[in-house]
Protein backbone atom coordinates (compact mmCIF):
# COMPACT_ATOMS: atom_id res chain seq x y z
CA UNK A 1 0.00 0.00 0.00
CA UNK A 2 1.53 3.40 -0.93
CA UNK A 3 2.36 5.58 2.04
CA UNK A 4 1.92 9.31 2.34
CA UNK A 5 4.79 11.78 2.47
CA UNK A 6 4.69 12.04 6.27
CA UNK A 7 5.45 8.36 6.86
CA UNK A 8 8.89 6.81 7.36
CA UNK A 9 10.10 3.27 7.93
CA UNK A 10 12.77 2.87 10.63
CA UNK A 11 14.75 -0.36 10.17
CA UNK A 12 16.72 -1.13 13.32
CA UNK A 13 20.11 -2.91 13.31
CA UNK A 14 19.68 -5.63 10.67
CA UNK A 15 23.39 -6.43 10.87
CA UNK A 16 25.43 -9.60 10.61
CA UNK A 17 26.28 -9.77 14.31
CA UNK A 18 22.58 -9.76 15.24
CA UNK A 19 21.74 -12.59 12.82
CA UNK A 20 22.44 -16.33 13.18
CA UNK A 21 26.19 -16.93 13.16
CA UNK A 22 26.89 -13.45 14.52
CA UNK A 23 28.49 -12.45 17.82
CA UNK A 24 25.17 -11.45 19.42
CA UNK A 25 22.68 -13.37 17.34
CA UNK A 26 18.96 -12.85 17.78
CA UNK A 27 17.19 -16.20 17.28
CA UNK A 28 15.81 -16.35 13.73
CA UNK A 29 16.90 -12.75 13.21
CA UNK A 30 17.53 -13.32 9.52
CA UNK A 31 14.05 -14.72 8.86
CA UNK A 32 12.46 -11.27 9.01
CA UNK A 33 14.60 -9.80 6.24
CA UNK A 34 12.33 -10.72 3.30
CA UNK A 35 9.41 -9.17 5.18
CA UNK A 36 11.41 -6.00 5.85
CA UNK A 37 12.47 -5.75 2.20
CA UNK A 38 8.86 -6.12 1.06
CA UNK A 39 7.65 -3.60 3.65
CA UNK A 40 10.30 -1.07 2.64
CA UNK A 41 9.16 -1.09 -0.98
CA UNK A 42 5.94 0.58 0.17
CA UNK A 43 7.74 3.53 1.79
CA UNK A 44 9.22 6.52 -0.01
CA UNK A 45 11.24 7.31 3.13
CA UNK A 46 13.40 4.76 4.95
CA UNK A 47 15.99 5.21 7.70
CA UNK A 48 18.40 2.41 8.66
CA UNK A 49 20.18 2.26 12.01
CA UNK A 50 23.55 0.61 12.44
CA UNK A 51 25.22 -0.32 15.72
CA UNK A 52 28.76 1.01 15.27
CA UNK A 53 31.02 0.44 18.28
CA UNK A 54 34.70 1.35 18.57
CA UNK A 55 36.98 -1.49 19.73
CA UNK A 56 36.97 -1.87 23.52
CA UNK A 57 33.56 -0.24 23.93
CA UNK A 58 32.45 0.11 27.55
CA UNK A 59 29.42 -2.13 26.91
CA UNK A 60 31.66 -5.08 25.98
CA UNK A 61 32.28 -7.65 28.71
CA UNK A 62 35.85 -7.95 27.40
CA UNK A 63 36.49 -4.34 28.50
CA UNK A 64 35.85 -5.31 32.14
CA UNK A 65 38.27 -7.95 33.48
CA UNK A 66 36.47 -10.75 35.28
CA UNK A 67 33.06 -9.89 33.85
CA UNK A 68 31.12 -12.20 31.57
CA UNK A 69 28.64 -11.35 28.83
CA UNK A 70 25.11 -10.55 30.05
CA UNK A 71 26.30 -9.49 33.50
CA UNK A 72 25.25 -5.99 34.55
CA UNK A 73 27.44 -3.22 35.91
CA UNK A 74 26.99 0.40 36.91
CA UNK A 75 28.44 2.98 34.56
CA UNK A 76 28.31 6.76 34.96
CA UNK A 77 24.82 6.85 33.43
CA UNK A 78 23.38 3.85 35.31
CA UNK A 79 22.96 0.12 34.81
CA UNK A 80 24.52 -1.42 31.72
CA UNK A 81 24.22 -4.95 30.38
CA UNK A 82 27.60 -6.26 29.23
CA UNK A 83 27.59 -7.79 25.77
CA UNK A 84 29.95 -9.94 23.73
CA UNK A 85 32.07 -7.81 21.42
CA UNK A 86 29.79 -7.00 18.50
CA UNK A 87 29.26 -4.56 15.61
CA UNK A 88 32.83 -3.26 15.81
CA UNK A 89 33.36 -0.36 13.45
CA UNK A 90 34.46 -1.55 10.01
CA UNK A 91 34.15 -5.24 10.85
CA UNK A 92 32.08 -7.81 8.98
CA UNK A 93 29.78 -8.16 12.00
CA UNK A 94 28.85 -4.48 11.81
CA UNK A 95 27.86 -4.70 8.14
CA UNK A 96 24.22 -4.90 7.15
CA UNK A 97 23.07 -8.43 6.44
CA UNK A 98 23.70 -9.09 2.73
CA UNK A 99 20.06 -10.05 2.16
CA UNK A 100 18.84 -6.61 3.28
CA UNK A 101 17.81 -4.89 0.05
CA UNK A 102 16.67 -1.30 0.56
CA UNK A 103 18.60 0.75 -2.01
CA UNK A 104 16.33 3.77 -1.61
CA UNK A 105 17.10 4.25 2.11
CA UNK A 106 17.75 7.94 2.67
CA UNK A 107 19.72 7.86 5.92
CA UNK A 108 22.01 5.44 7.76
CA UNK A 109 22.15 6.44 11.41
CA UNK A 110 25.14 4.99 13.28
CA UNK A 111 24.81 4.66 17.04
CA UNK A 112 26.93 3.47 19.95
CA UNK A 113 29.91 5.32 18.50
CA UNK A 114 31.02 6.95 21.77
CA UNK A 115 33.32 4.58 23.65
CA UNK A 116 31.85 5.29 27.10
CA UNK A 117 28.10 5.30 26.32
CA UNK A 118 26.02 2.51 24.84
CA UNK A 119 23.11 3.39 22.56
CA UNK A 120 20.10 1.15 22.07
CA UNK A 121 17.72 3.81 20.84
CA UNK A 122 17.80 5.44 17.43
CA UNK A 123 16.87 8.71 19.15
CA UNK A 124 19.13 9.06 22.19
CA UNK A 125 21.99 7.29 23.86
CA UNK A 126 21.76 5.30 27.07
CA UNK A 127 22.66 8.25 29.27
CA UNK A 128 19.15 9.46 28.24
CA UNK A 129 20.60 12.93 27.57
CA UNK A 130 22.67 12.67 24.40
CA UNK A 131 20.55 12.89 21.24
CA UNK A 132 21.47 11.10 18.02
CA UNK A 133 19.94 13.85 15.89
CA UNK A 134 17.21 11.64 14.43
CA UNK A 135 14.36 13.61 16.01
CA UNK A 136 15.55 16.83 14.38
CA UNK A 137 16.11 15.09 11.04
CA UNK A 138 12.59 13.70 10.97
CA UNK A 139 11.04 16.99 12.09
CA UNK A 140 12.88 18.98 9.42
CA UNK A 141 11.80 16.47 6.77
CA UNK A 142 8.17 16.68 7.94
CA UNK A 143 8.09 12.97 8.80
CA UNK A 144 5.92 12.35 11.84
CA UNK A 145 4.53 8.83 11.39
CA UNK A 146 7.06 6.10 12.02
CA UNK A 147 6.79 2.38 11.37
CA UNK A 148 9.52 0.43 13.18
CA UNK A 149 10.94 -3.01 12.47
CA UNK A 150 14.21 -4.88 13.01
CA UNK A 151 16.37 -6.26 15.81
CA UNK A 152 16.02 -6.83 18.67
CA UNK A 153 12.41 -6.25 19.73
CA UNK A 154 13.18 -6.12 23.45
CA UNK A 155 16.26 -3.89 23.23
CA UNK A 156 17.03 -1.51 20.36
CA UNK A 157 13.57 -1.70 18.80
CA UNK A 158 11.80 -1.11 22.12
CA UNK A 159 14.06 1.79 23.14
CA UNK A 160 13.64 3.40 19.72
CA UNK A 161 9.86 3.00 19.80
CA UNK A 162 9.48 4.42 23.32
CA UNK A 163 11.73 7.38 22.56
CA UNK A 164 9.83 8.08 19.35
CA UNK A 165 6.57 8.16 21.29
CA UNK A 166 8.11 10.39 23.97
CA UNK A 167 9.16 12.79 21.21
CA UNK A 168 5.56 12.97 20.01
CA UNK A 169 5.70 10.80 16.90
CA UNK A 170 2.89 8.42 15.94
CA UNK A 171 4.44 4.96 15.99
CA UNK A 172 3.46 1.66 14.43
CA UNK A 173 5.38 -1.53 15.27
CA UNK A 174 5.49 -4.05 12.43
CA UNK A 175 5.53 -6.93 14.88
CA UNK A 176 6.18 -9.73 12.41
CA UNK A 177 9.17 -7.83 11.01
CA UNK A 178 10.93 -7.90 14.40
CA UNK A 179 12.62 -10.59 16.47
CA UNK A 180 13.62 -10.48 20.14
CA UNK A 181 16.36 -11.88 22.37
CA UNK A 182 13.83 -12.66 25.15
CA UNK A 183 16.05 -12.99 28.21
CA UNK A 184 14.07 -13.65 31.40
CA UNK A 185 10.75 -12.56 29.90
CA UNK A 186 12.13 -9.37 28.36
CA UNK A 187 10.12 -9.75 25.16
CA UNK A 188 6.73 -9.83 26.88
CA UNK A 189 7.74 -6.88 29.05
CA UNK A 190 8.81 -4.92 25.99
CA UNK A 191 5.57 -5.60 24.17
CA UNK A 192 3.55 -4.46 27.17
CA UNK A 193 5.62 -1.29 27.55
CA UNK A 194 5.20 -0.36 23.90
CA UNK A 195 1.45 -1.00 23.95
CA UNK A 196 1.12 1.10 27.11
CA UNK A 197 2.93 3.96 25.37
CA UNK A 198 0.27 4.07 22.67
CA UNK A 199 2.15 2.20 19.98
CA UNK A 200 0.01 0.62 17.27
CA UNK A 201 0.85 -3.04 16.62
CA UNK A 202 0.41 -4.43 13.14
CA UNK A 203 1.56 -7.16 10.77
CA UNK A 204 3.75 -6.12 7.86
Amino acid sequence: MPRDEREVLLVVDVQNDFCPGGALAVPEGDTIIPTINRLARGFAHVVLTQDWHPPGHSSFASAHPGKRPFATIELAYGEQVLWPDHCVQGGDGAAFHPALDIPHAELILRKGCRSTIDSYSAFQENDRRTPTGLTAYLRERGLDRITVCGLATDFCVQFSVLDARAAGFAVNLAANACRGIDRDGSLALAMRAMAAAGVRLSEA
